[in-house]
């Protein structure tokens, strides 16, 4: 027998209200979050706050130190480079082994990108940036390939809030990801592998190592 499913709870609620503020640039970074306050703006008890809170931290969107209110962590240029450092060679791994073949789940995530209303917050554009560079890492099959894209997945959402600036017309996103997934589906690795680092190093314009 399943169960009805239960409405989303307040905590859950708080969490993706503040997620949304602070994928969007809305809540910027080095901005703390104080229990109080939140508590307070919207109406809810603290409790709630300190679980909705712990939320966003476990998901790495949030820090928090001892004696000191939860913030928006800063993701600095440097940390942008470093995670291209590491991110290149994951990407690398999946256009090898993904190259031929179109990824449905990837296609999708493209589609409801694309479908977005002009006036959604960046937040959406990132949720679905992420499940498609996501699709095509699980397309892999390779369980430790996943936990090592999955470890670093807090601060590359972070860093797409550095890149909405960059990707003001959504349709500029929208198409060098079209090109990107045509590229893996028409192989050879070889041009899959080139078209993975290009995309990598063009969207996030930062340095190398």
């Amino acid at each position: 027998m399943t169960l009805p499913l239960r409405p989303v709870s307040t905590v859950g609620a708080l969490a993706d209200a503040l997620r949304s503020r602070v994928l969007s640039g809305e809540i910027a970074p080095g901005t703390s979050l104080p229990e109080q306050e939140l508590a307070a703006s919207y109406g809810v008890a603290r409790p709630t706050v300190r679980e909705a809170l712990a939320t966003l931290v476990h998901e790495g969107l949030l820090r928090r130190e001892r004696n000191r209110s939860a913030y928006v962590p800063e993701v600095t240029l440097s940390d942008l480079d470093d995670l291209m450092y590491v991110r290149r060679p994951l990407e690398d791994l999946m256009a090898q082994a993904v190259a031929g073949r179109r990824v449905p789940e990837a296609d999708a995530a493209l589609r409801r990108m694309a479908d977005l209303p002009a006036a959604a917050p960046w937040s959406e554009s990132v949720a679905e940036h992420m499940a498609l560079h996501q699709a095509l890492i699980e397309a892999v099959g390779s369980p430790r390939l996943e936990r090592l894209y999955g470890a670093l997945a807090a601060e590359t959402r972070l860093g797409l809030v550095r890149l909405r600036e960059v990707y003001e017309d959504r349709e500029v996103l929208v198409r060098e990801h079209r090109e990107l997934l045509d590229a893996i589906a028409e192989g050879p690795p070889d041009a899959a592998r080139a078209a993975a680092a290009a995309h990598l190093s063009h969207s996030w314009g930062v340095g190398h190592h």
